[in-house]
Protein backbone atom coordinates (compact mmCIF):
# COMPACT_ATOMS: atom_id res chain seq x y z
CA UNK A 1 0.00 0.00 0.00
CA UNK A 2 1.26 3.46 -0.89
CA UNK A 3 2.17 5.91 1.91
CA UNK A 4 -0.78 8.11 1.00
CA UNK A 5 -3.10 5.12 1.26
CA UNK A 6 -1.72 4.19 4.69
CA UNK A 7 -2.14 7.75 5.90
CA UNK A 8 -5.71 7.85 4.65
CA UNK A 9 -6.59 4.57 6.39
CA UNK A 10 -4.99 5.81 9.62
CA UNK A 11 -6.86 9.10 9.50
CA UNK A 12 -10.19 7.41 8.76
CA UNK A 13 -9.67 4.84 11.53
CA UNK A 14 -8.78 7.59 13.99
CA UNK A 15 -11.86 9.56 12.94
CA UNK A 16 -14.10 6.54 13.52
CA UNK A 17 -12.58 5.89 16.96
CA UNK A 18 -13.00 9.53 17.95
CA UNK A 19 -16.61 9.50 16.72
CA UNK A 20 -17.33 6.39 18.81
CA UNK A 21 -15.75 7.99 21.89
CA UNK A 22 -17.77 11.16 21.30
CA UNK A 23 -21.03 9.23 20.90
CA UNK A 24 -20.63 7.10 24.05
CA UNK A 25 -22.31 9.74 26.31
CA UNK A 26 -25.13 10.06 23.77
CA UNK A 27 -25.63 6.30 23.81
CA UNK A 28 -25.63 6.21 27.62
CA UNK A 29 -28.14 9.07 27.78
CA UNK A 30 -30.57 7.48 25.32
CA UNK A 31 -30.30 4.01 26.86
CA UNK A 32 -30.77 5.29 30.42
CA UNK A 33 -33.75 7.43 29.43
CA UNK A 34 -35.56 4.33 28.10
CA UNK A 35 -35.03 2.21 31.22
CA UNK A 36 -37.27 1.90 34.23
CA UNK A 37 -35.81 3.24 37.52
CA UNK A 38 -35.44 -0.33 38.86
CA UNK A 39 -33.30 -1.31 35.86
CA UNK A 40 -30.79 1.52 36.25
CA UNK A 41 -27.60 0.62 38.09
CA UNK A 42 -23.87 0.94 37.57
CA UNK A 43 -23.30 -2.71 36.68
CA UNK A 44 -25.83 -2.76 33.82
CA UNK A 45 -25.43 0.81 32.61
CA UNK A 46 -24.18 -0.30 29.19
CA UNK A 47 -26.95 -2.79 28.54
CA UNK A 48 -29.94 -2.04 26.39
CA UNK A 49 -33.25 -1.84 28.28
CA UNK A 50 -35.12 -5.13 28.54
CA UNK A 51 -38.31 -3.22 27.74
CA UNK A 52 -38.65 0.29 26.35
CA UNK A 53 -39.99 2.60 29.02
CA UNK A 54 -41.31 5.88 27.57
CA UNK A 55 -42.80 7.03 30.86
CA UNK A 56 -39.69 9.10 31.61
CA UNK A 57 -40.32 11.26 28.55
CA UNK A 58 -43.95 11.97 29.38
CA UNK A 59 -43.08 12.81 33.00
CA UNK A 60 -40.09 14.93 31.91
CA UNK A 61 -42.20 16.85 29.41
CA UNK A 62 -44.89 17.63 32.00
CA UNK A 63 -42.33 18.58 34.62
CA UNK A 64 -40.08 20.65 32.35
CA UNK A 65 -42.73 22.25 30.11
CA UNK A 66 -42.66 25.65 31.95
CA UNK A 67 -38.86 25.74 31.78
CA UNK A 68 -38.83 24.79 28.09
CA UNK A 69 -41.26 27.67 27.52
CA UNK A 70 -38.90 30.02 29.38
CA UNK A 71 -35.98 28.83 27.27
CA UNK A 72 -37.88 29.37 24.01
CA UNK A 73 -38.94 32.89 25.02
CA UNK A 74 -35.43 33.73 26.16
CA UNK A 75 -33.60 32.29 23.16
CA UNK A 76 -35.97 33.59 20.47
CA UNK A 77 -36.28 37.13 21.85
CA UNK A 78 -32.58 37.56 22.66
CA UNK A 79 -31.53 36.07 19.31
CA UNK A 80 -33.77 38.32 17.23
CA UNK A 81 -32.88 41.48 19.17
CA UNK A 82 -29.13 40.84 19.08
CA UNK A 83 -29.31 39.98 15.37
CA UNK A 84 -31.17 43.18 14.44
CA UNK A 85 -28.96 45.39 16.62
CA UNK A 86 -25.81 43.64 15.37
CA UNK A 87 -26.95 44.23 11.80
CA UNK A 88 -27.43 47.95 12.48
CA UNK A 89 -24.05 48.16 14.19
CA UNK A 90 -22.31 46.35 11.36
CA UNK A 91 -24.00 48.59 8.79
CA UNK A 92 -22.96 51.80 10.56
CA UNK A 93 -19.40 50.71 11.37
CA UNK A 94 -18.81 49.42 7.84
CA UNK A 95 -20.31 52.15 5.69
CA UNK A 96 -20.10 55.33 7.78
CA UNK A 97 -17.08 57.22 9.03
CA UNK A 98 -17.45 57.90 12.74
CA UNK A 99 -15.20 59.90 15.06
CA UNK A 100 -12.81 57.36 16.55
CA UNK A 101 -14.26 54.69 14.30
CA UNK A 102 -11.01 52.74 14.17
CA UNK A 103 -11.12 52.23 17.93
CA UNK A 104 -14.81 51.41 18.22
CA UNK A 105 -14.72 48.05 16.49
CA UNK A 106 -11.72 46.67 18.44
CA UNK A 107 -13.42 47.74 21.67
CA UNK A 108 -16.63 45.96 20.64
CA UNK A 109 -14.74 42.81 19.67
CA UNK A 110 -12.93 42.94 23.01
CA UNK A 111 -16.30 42.24 24.62
CA UNK A 112 -16.19 38.74 23.13
CA UNK A 113 -13.24 37.84 25.34
CA UNK A 114 -14.63 39.04 28.68
CA UNK A 115 -15.41 35.95 30.80
CA UNK A 116 -18.87 35.72 32.30
CA UNK A 117 -17.42 35.16 35.77
CA UNK A 118 -15.46 38.42 35.79
CA UNK A 119 -18.55 40.61 35.49
CA UNK A 120 -21.04 38.46 37.39
CA UNK A 121 -20.97 40.38 40.70
CA UNK A 122 -21.33 43.92 39.24
CA UNK A 123 -23.91 42.58 36.78
CA UNK A 124 -25.90 41.08 39.66
CA UNK A 125 -25.79 44.41 41.52
CA UNK A 126 -26.80 46.32 38.39
CA UNK A 127 -29.75 44.01 37.76
CA UNK A 128 -30.97 44.48 41.34
CA UNK A 129 -30.70 48.28 41.20
CA UNK A 130 -32.55 48.47 37.87
CA UNK A 131 -35.30 46.08 39.11
CA UNK A 132 -34.51 43.65 36.30
CA UNK A 133 -33.26 40.85 38.52
CA UNK A 134 -35.21 37.62 38.61
CA UNK A 135 -37.25 37.76 35.41
CA UNK A 136 -36.84 36.89 31.76
CA UNK A 137 -36.63 40.53 30.52
CA UNK A 138 -33.44 41.09 32.47
CA UNK A 139 -31.90 37.83 31.27
CA UNK A 140 -32.86 38.66 27.68
CA UNK A 141 -31.16 42.05 28.02
CA UNK A 142 -27.97 40.41 29.33
CA UNK A 143 -27.79 37.99 26.41
CA UNK A 144 -28.52 40.73 23.88
CA UNK A 145 -25.70 42.88 25.22
CA UNK A 146 -23.29 39.97 25.51
CA UNK A 147 -24.18 38.83 21.98
CA UNK A 148 -23.62 42.21 20.31
CA UNK A 149 -19.82 41.82 19.83
CA UNK A 150 -20.07 38.61 17.80
CA UNK A 151 -23.17 39.69 15.86
CA UNK A 152 -21.63 43.08 15.04
CA UNK A 153 -18.42 41.43 13.86
CA UNK A 154 -20.24 38.93 11.65
CA UNK A 155 -22.49 41.51 10.02
CA UNK A 156 -19.71 44.03 9.54
CA UNK A 157 -17.52 41.43 7.85
CA UNK A 158 -20.34 40.53 5.49
CA UNK A 159 -21.31 44.12 4.68
CA UNK A 160 -17.76 44.94 3.69
CA UNK A 161 -18.33 42.79 0.61
CA UNK A 162 -21.27 44.98 -0.55
CA UNK A 163 -20.12 47.61 -3.10
CA UNK A 164 -20.33 51.22 -1.91
CA UNK A 165 -21.85 52.15 -5.28
CA UNK A 166 -25.02 50.30 -4.27
CA UNK A 167 -25.46 52.57 -1.26
CA UNK A 168 -24.69 55.63 -3.37
CA UNK A 169 -27.35 54.65 -5.90
CA UNK A 170 -29.91 54.17 -3.14
CA UNK A 171 -29.02 57.61 -1.74
CA UNK A 172 -29.50 59.20 -5.16
CA UNK A 173 -32.95 57.60 -5.34
CA UNK A 174 -33.83 59.39 -2.11
CA UNK A 175 -33.35 56.65 0.47
CA UNK A 176 -32.29 57.85 3.90
CA UNK A 177 -30.37 55.86 6.56
CA UNK A 178 -33.23 53.55 7.46
CA UNK A 179 -34.41 53.40 3.84
CA UNK A 180 -31.04 52.03 2.75
CA UNK A 181 -31.10 49.60 5.66
CA UNK A 182 -34.62 48.41 4.81
CA UNK A 183 -34.42 48.20 1.03
CA UNK A 184 -30.73 47.41 0.45
CA UNK A 185 -29.19 45.88 3.56
CA UNK A 186 -32.01 43.63 4.76
CA UNK A 187 -32.67 41.90 1.39
CA UNK A 188 -28.95 41.07 1.12
CA UNK A 189 -28.59 39.91 4.74
CA UNK A 190 -30.11 36.44 4.51
CA UNK A 191 -26.85 34.46 4.91
CA UNK A 192 -25.44 36.45 7.86
CA UNK A 193 -28.82 36.58 9.60
CA UNK A 194 -29.07 32.80 9.36
CA UNK A 195 -25.54 32.33 10.71
CA UNK A 196 -26.08 34.77 13.56
CA UNK A 197 -29.47 33.34 14.53
CA UNK A 198 -28.23 29.75 14.60
CA UNK A 199 -25.14 30.75 16.57
CA UNK A 200 -26.95 32.94 19.06
CA UNK A 201 -29.89 30.60 19.59
CA UNK A 202 -27.55 27.70 20.36
CA UNK A 203 -25.37 29.72 22.73
CA UNK A 204 -28.31 31.23 24.60
CA UNK A 205 -30.25 27.97 24.82
CA UNK A 206 -27.28 26.13 26.35
CA UNK A 207 -26.10 28.93 28.68
CA UNK A 208 -26.20 28.15 32.40
CA UNK A 209 -24.25 30.66 34.51
CA UNK A 210 -26.36 33.77 33.87
CA UNK A 211 -29.54 31.69 34.02
CA UNK A 212 -28.81 30.24 37.45
CA UNK A 213 -27.62 33.50 39.04
CA UNK A 214 -29.91 36.13 37.52
CA UNK A 215 -33.34 34.47 37.58
CA UNK A 216 -35.82 33.34 40.16
CA UNK A 217 -37.15 29.75 40.05
CA UNK A 218 -40.28 30.60 38.05
CA UNK A 219 -38.23 32.24 35.26
CA UNK A 220 -35.40 29.72 35.02
CA UNK A 221 -34.70 28.03 31.67
CA UNK A 222 -34.41 24.31 31.08
CA UNK A 223 -30.65 24.10 31.76
CA UNK A 224 -31.12 25.20 35.36
CA UNK A 225 -34.13 22.94 35.88
CA UNK A 226 -32.14 19.92 34.73
CA UNK A 227 -29.23 20.80 37.01
CA UNK A 228 -31.56 21.20 40.00
CA UNK A 229 -33.19 17.85 39.32
CA UNK A 230 -29.89 16.01 38.94
CA UNK A 231 -28.57 17.58 42.14
CA UNK A 232 -30.91 15.69 44.41
CA UNK A 233 -29.87 12.77 46.59
CA UNK A 234 -32.38 10.26 45.24
CA UNK A 235 -32.71 10.66 41.50
CA UNK A 236 -34.57 8.47 39.02
CA UNK A 237 -31.93 8.89 36.34
CA UNK A 238 -34.24 8.07 33.47
CA UNK A 239 -36.06 11.34 34.18
CA UNK A 240 -33.10 13.79 33.88
CA UNK A 241 -31.78 11.81 30.91
CA UNK A 242 -35.12 12.11 29.14
CA UNK A 243 -35.24 15.78 30.08
CA UNK A 244 -31.75 16.38 28.69
CA UNK A 245 -32.78 14.80 25.37
CA UNK A 246 -35.87 17.01 25.21
CA UNK A 247 -33.70 20.03 26.01
CA UNK A 248 -31.18 19.11 23.31
CA UNK A 249 -33.75 18.47 20.57
CA UNK A 250 -34.31 22.11 19.48
CA UNK A 251 -30.64 22.84 18.83
CA UNK A 252 -30.05 19.41 17.26
CA UNK A 253 -32.99 19.89 14.89
CA UNK A 254 -31.77 23.36 13.97
CA UNK A 255 -28.38 22.02 12.91
CA UNK A 256 -29.91 19.03 11.12
CA UNK A 257 -32.36 21.17 9.15
CA UNK A 258 -30.29 24.32 8.69
CA UNK A 259 -26.70 23.11 9.03
CA UNK A 260 -25.94 23.30 5.32
CA UNK A 261 -27.29 26.84 5.16
CA UNK A 262 -25.15 27.73 8.18
CA UNK A 263 -22.04 26.65 6.27
CA UNK A 264 -23.18 28.49 3.16
CA UNK A 265 -23.69 31.62 5.22
CA UNK A 266 -20.18 31.40 6.57
CA UNK A 267 -18.77 30.93 3.07
CA UNK A 268 -20.87 33.83 1.78
CA UNK A 269 -18.73 36.26 3.71
CA UNK A 270 -19.93 36.21 7.29
CA UNK A 271 -16.46 35.45 8.61
CA UNK A 272 -14.40 37.28 6.01
CA UNK A 273 -12.32 40.32 6.84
Amino acid sequence: MKPKGVTRVFVQTLAVLLAIAYLIPVYMTIVTSLKSPEEINLMTAWRLPSKLNWAGYSVAFRQFAPYLKNSFILAVCATLLSAVMGSLNGYVLCKYKLPGGRAIMPLIVFGMFIPYQSILVPLFQFMQKTKLYGGLPGLILVHVVYGLPITTLLFRSFYQEIPDELFGAAGIDGADFFGIFKYVIIPLSGPPFLVVCIWQFTQIWNEFLFAVTLTRPDAQPITVALANLAGGQAVSWNLPMAGSILAALPTVLIYILLGRYFVRGLLAGALKG
